[in-house]
């Protein structure tokens, strides 16, 4: 059996019954300890589990509300997260922004910002700096479009994403975690998150301190991939020391 098809395998049987040890899937697919050691390793390493002292246990992946749930969820922490993100960007800059309630919340700092481009798949976030005239020139990401945030996904927005290149890449993500990263609850948004990234100069993640430490289903980027952390508070303890690790700055 090839190594991507056992560890599909291990993830299914980890999912299924909470917990494996390592004696009994090296007896399951007859390979030797160190094997599934090295698989729930590279599992681990990607978010897909958690892996302790002889054996895996799933994870409690962090799912997220409605966008309009969120809406109004830490108003401070992300008023103080787009006050730093103003410091960041500066006039001229080409930037993509991905959608969210936290990146919303900081077109309106953005919007003070002259000679923008700006690239978003968010038709909120388009509208908020498009009614400032002559401040940005805002481009609109096509694509299937999802109603409850407002955006635009799917393949053909990571086509024209790569037709782009940006200063920064300004992502909102659900969870922050020393091992999986910057992940998000929604496959689409992490793709499309993923691709921007791929295109810009810098990669800056914006997260509230009500995120640390959690998990969710799907990676955007390992922390070593993230230049700037603008978030409402430091980091503490061992996402902290990782973050650190991956040269991380953090505002």
């Amino acid at each position: 059996m090839k190594p991507r098809d056992r560890q599909a395998r291990i993830l299914e049987i980890v999912s299924r019954d909470g917990e494996a040890a390592v004696e009994d899937l090296a007896r399951s697919f007859e390979v030797s300890h160190e094997t599934i050691r090295r698989d729930l390793q590279e599992l681990a390493s990607t978010g897909a589990l958690h892996k302790v002292r002889g054996a895996a246990r799933r994870l409690k992946l962090h799912t997220e509300g409605s966008f309009r749930d969120r809406l109004y969820e830490h108003s401070a922490e992300k008023a103080e997260i787009a006050r730093k993100l103003a410091g960041i960007v500066e006039d001229g800059d080409t930037i993509f922004i991905d959608t969210g309630t936290t990146t919303l919340a900081c077109a309106e700092a953005l919007a003070a910002r002259e000679g923008l481009t700006v690239i978003t798949n968010s038709v909120r976030i388009a509208q908020r700096l498009g009614e400032q005239p002559g401040r940005a020139r805002v481009f609109l990401l096509g694509g299937a479009f999802g109603a409850d945030s407002a955006e635009t996904v799917g393949p053909l927005v990571i086509e024209q994403v790569g037709r782009f290149q940006a200063d920064h890449a300004v992502i909102t993500v659900a969870a922050l975690d020393p091992d999986g990263g910057a992940m998000d609850a929604d496959f689409d948004e992490a793709q499309v998150a993923r691709a921007m990234i791929g295109q810009a100069k810098t990669a800056v993640v914006l997260c509230n301190s009500q995120k640390f430490g959690r998990r969710a289903a799907f990676r955007v980027c390992r922390l070593d991939e993230i230049d700037v952390l603008v978030s409402d508070a430091r980091p503490e303890g061992r996402l902290a020391t990782a973050l650190s690790s991956a040269g991380v700055t953090v505002q």
